[in-house]
């Protein structure tokens, strides 16, 4: 992994090899010279341009990394078996057994489900939709060769909604596949996942073909699931100066879905066991209530089995990139992607139906050149993305297979952002190296809703707009001193900023249906200072801290007595501050050269500086400053660390495998602060084979076998934000009546055994 990153990828790559004269021996793996001849070593250094943009590497951003052998050897279910060993990185359950919420520096921790206030790549094609939206359920890790996570405000580069930073997937090279793979993983809960990767490539093109079929019954009442995954990209060289580069990925999720519990019903029945009947139920199962004639009137308590509830979508993206050489120090990339997201969502006492298709335009310019006798490298590009929805919400009723009733609401809409950026990248001095740069968006979102409601007299109809317009702008700069080739320092002052979207216009601050577009963006400035140390071959720690300052972040508020709901405000200011450790070592290197340590850490303190909350109840409201409080959902310690050994040689070369223990803090569930999500720590174990090439056709097979949750511990594995309420007396709840609270609460894998096999033609 690599904290900061010191050289954009877009820039100088210089390499460094030793040339030695002299006789040398081999011992325990290391080089010595011979007793009779001195060794003499001397330094030749390699200069070259690479072709990728700033956007692929950013100079300056605290970056961190995972590759193929921190997740190929595994079960891979999930992007969660990817990013558990990154640090700054956390995850927890979204809404389906692919849809992980991934949080960078806390920045998905309040949401229930996808990527939010992150920018997500894969190959350097956009998969976040023009309103923030991305989700997980696209990635099976089999078909990845690694990832690089951009930490920290990243709205320079990446534009609107990279306010924790962004993330870009990459998927493996056809010449690292060369020929057919093709495998099963296989274990508890029904789990069965087919793959296959087809590769080849040379100097002329590289094709990256695959395919995935997984299926389970899940370990909760009603989380069957089926989902199918294609991913292809195809790069052409048509000339010495131009490229192509093609992308596809389909996805198709067929979900059933549990809903999310209280903690007492946790407690009491975490895998809803013995609840298909509402009627005589089991303690601790959850219902929801349906509208017996789909319109009004009289419901009926369901279970979600029962009911039929889930998540049935596809996602389609198609991308083509073209990039030109005008000489060997420029280059120009033409990018233009196609994504729609069509959801069929029954997750709840009502149903949401609809297409959300998205265009994405770009076209950028790298040119590397000198200043001062010293390289730099300019970066500049506009983009343009387009959203049109039409979104439906149906009630669902008790006839089981999540029959539609009536229509409630509908929506209508588009946004669409302008953006421009740019940055200087220069090597001011052979240990300095300095970056700033700027990048603004113009957004303009727009939508219509049409609100139905019912009743004996018949059908009433009530229709409300909003458009809404938004110009931010994010300066970013960094500092990079590397006095030694053991220390490598580095400081960034970035910014961010993220616009709202549609669905936070339609209630007003009176609990009225009606325009809401007041609503500023929310931004933030955050502060990086780190360190990368590499005091020998067997070990690298990175460390950052960073303090960022919040502004106007989106909370859901109470808008007092006899409002229609809650509606979307701005919290004045915030701030989020921590610390993220990552630390790689070999402590045994000459008894154990296979045996390694990879441990990944992150604080995240996250407090409210400046908001004042509104309760209601039924007869009167009351406001409580939530100055100093905690900000709820977010986890302020998550630990991951791995005991790893590979058998490098001998009878025994290619067996390895590892022990895993993750732990996660306990973290308030509430703006007061009175309830919180009770932490954990998991133990997984895992054994793999590769066999050695000595071995001839077997070398091609491997395989794993792994453990998860080795004690059988209950734990939460995601649980959404509760909102504080009013008594009667003018009090707020306490954390006994907050308990009861339904709807947040996801619970996690009981222990599970899985084993994989793969072969390569």
């Amino acid at each position: 992994m690599a904290a900061v990153s010191l050289l954009s990828a877009a820039n100088m790559s210089v390499a460094t090899a030793q040339i030695t004269r002299g006789r040398l021996q081999t011992h325990h793996g290391k080089q010595v010279s011979s007793a009779t001849h001195k060794v003499k070593t001397e330094q030749v250094t390699v200069i070259g341009n690479s072709r990728n943009s700033a956007m692929a590497r950013p100079a300056g951003q605290t970056t961190y990394s995972a590759d193929r052998s921190s997740f190929g050897n595994q079960i891979g279910q999930s992007v969660a078996d990817m990013v558990v060993t990154i640090p700054g990185v956390s995850f927890t359950q979204g809404n389906g057994p692919r849809d992980t919420v991934v949080s960078v520096r806390g920045s998905g921790d309040r949401q229930s489900y996808g990527l939010k206030n992150l920018q997500v790549l894969e190959d350097g094609f956009p998969m976040t939709q023009p309103d923030g939206t991305a989700r997980a359920d696209l990635i099976d890790p089999h078909a990845y060769e690694g990832m690089d996570v951009f930490e920290g405000p990243a709205s320079t580069l990446y534009g609107n909604y990279a306010i924790n930073g962004a993330i870009n997937f990459r998927t493996r090279k056809g010449t690292d596949i060369h020929g057919l793979e093709v495998g099963s993983d296989f274990g508890s809960f029904g789990m069965f996942n087919n793959y296959a990767a087809l590769g080849f490539g040379n100097k002329r093109y590289d094709l990256m073909i695959f395919g995935s079929d997984v299926r389970g019954k899940g370990f909760i009442a009603n989380s069957r699931y089926n989902t199918s995954t294609e991913n292809v990209r195809l790069r052409v060289n048509l000339t010495a100066s131009d490229r192509l580069i093609f992308k596809f990925v389909n996805n198709v999720t067929d979900a059933f879905l549990p809903v999310r519990l209280s903690l007492n019903q946790y407690r009491t029945n975490p895998y809803q066991r013995g609840c298909y009947n509402a009627a005589d139920a089991a303690a601790g199962c959850a219902s929801v209530n349906l509208l017996v004639n789909g319109r009004y009137g009289t419901k009926e308590a369901m279970s979600p089995e029962a009911a039929g509830l889930g998540r049935f979508d596809r996602r389609t993206i198609v991308g083509l990139r073209w990039e030109h050489d005008f000489n060997a120090r420029t280059i120009w990339r033409n990018q233009f992607t196609y994504d729609q997201r069509h959801i069929d969502q029954p997750t709840s006492p009502v149903a949401y139906v609809g297409p959300y298709n998205s265009y994405n335009a770009s076209s950028d310019v790298t040119n590397h050149a000198r200043l001062g006798g010293r390289p730099l490298e300019t970066f500049g590009g506009i983009s343009f993305d387009y959203l049109d929805f039409g979104s439906q919400i149906y009630n669902t009723m008790p006839l089981g297979g999540a029959t539609r009733g009536a229509m409630n609401s509908e929506s209508y809409g588009h946004q669409w952002n302008l953006g421009a950026r740019f940055q200087e990248d220069w090597h001011l001095a052979p240990n300095w190296h300095m970056v700033v740069g700027l990048g603004g968006t113009y957004s303009d979102i727009g939508a219509a809703e049409t609100l139905y409601s019912y009743s004996a007299a018949g059908q009433s109809l009530r229709y409300i707009t909003a458009n809404r317009f938004y110009f931010n702008l994010a300066p970013e700069g960094a500092l990079i001193y590397t006095p030694s080739k053991k220390w490598t320092l580095h400081t960034r002052v970035g910014t961010a900023y993220g616009t709202p979207s549609s669905s936070n216009l339609f209630i007003t601050p009176q609990g009225q249906y009606g325009n809401n577009t007041q609503l500023k963006s929310q931004t933030s400035v955050g502060i990086d200072l780190g360190a990368d140390w590499y005091p020998s071959s067997n070990m690298s720690v990175q460390a950052t801290g960073f303090y960022e300052f919040y502004n106007n972040e989106f909370v859901s508020q109470s808008a007092g007595v006899n409002a229609v709901g809650s509606y979307t405000f701005n919290a004045p200011a915030s701030q989020h501050r921590g610390i993220v450790l990552g630390l790689e070592w070999k402590p045994l290197p000459a008894m154990l050269p296979g045996g390694r340590i990879k441990l990944s850490y992150t604080y995240d303190n996250q407090v409210y500086t400046n908001y004042t909350e509104v309760l209601s109840n039924s007869s009167l409201s009351r406001s409580f400053s939530r100055n100093g409080k905690s900000i709820p959902g977010v986890i302020p310690n998550f630990l991951n660390a791995r005991f790893l050994y590979d058998q490098l040689d001998g009878i025994l070369e290619g067996l390895g495998g590892y022990a895993e223990v993750t732990w996660r803090d306990s973290y308030w569930l509430d703006n007061a602060n009175r309830l919180k999500a009770p932490g954990y720590a998991l133990l997984n174990l895992e054994v793999h084979y590769d066999p050695p090439t000595r071995l001839g056709w077997a070398h091609r097979l491997h395989w794993y076998f792994e453990v998860q949750n080795v004690t059988n511990q209950t734990y939460i594995a995601g649980a959404t934000n509760i909102s504080d309420s009013l008594q009667a007396n003018g009090q707020q709840a306490t954390a006994r009546t907050l308990m009861n609270s339904t709807g947040s609460i996801y619970a996690g894998s009981p222990r599970a055994y899985f084993g994989g096999v793969r072969i390569r033609f």
